[in-house]
């Protein structure tokens, strides 16, 4: 599995380079813009694509496939990028425990020698202390940019 993950960044640091020369992520910021798409729009958006790449990827993989493309249209939408960050981290991790296919039930899995079913029953709790966390994040973009701004004096 090392070496797979190896792989697959490796793969995603070829394709942001690609994407990068092509000008891909400038365009869709800019079409983005142009096509008048809300901050919430793209987060509820982008809340489905997570919990969808979380079936099939890791989390790091996640953020390196994604993170190249997706910044510029946060960035031209007026998304703060501190508070994506913070964003992001919650749903990447509320995707690697997202049932039917959760990346970190097969590591639970093989760690405990438990029941899928099992496991993914008792995540549920995780999986609402996290949506809750994520919608008080939108709710309250204070919440994750409070302390940095606090500490830098920002």
């Amino acid at each position: 599995t090392t070496s797979m993950i190896g792989r697959i960044l490796a793969g995603a640091g070829v394709l942001t380079l690609a994407m990068g020369f092509t000008g891909i992520p400038r365009a869709l910021a800019t079409w983005a813009v142009e096509a008048g798409i809300t901050p919430i729009a793209l987060v509820l958006f982008l809340s489905l694509v997570y919990i969808l790449l979380g079936w099939f990827l890791d989390g790091i993989s996640i953020v390196v496939l994604t993170i190249s493309v997706i910044l510029p249209v946060v960035k031209a939408i007026g998304l703060d990028p501190l508070w994506f960050g913070v964003y992001l981290v919650l749903m990447v991790e509320l995707a690697q425990i997202t049932p039917p296919v959760g990346f970190n039930f097969f590591v639970l899995q093989s760690l405990s020698g438990e029941d899928l079913f099992r496991i993914a029953r008792y995540s549920l709790p995780f999986m609402g202390v996290l949506l809750l966390m994520v919608a008080l994040l939108v709710a309250f973009p204070g919440l994750a940019t409070w302390l940095p701004r606090t500490m830098t004096g920002g």
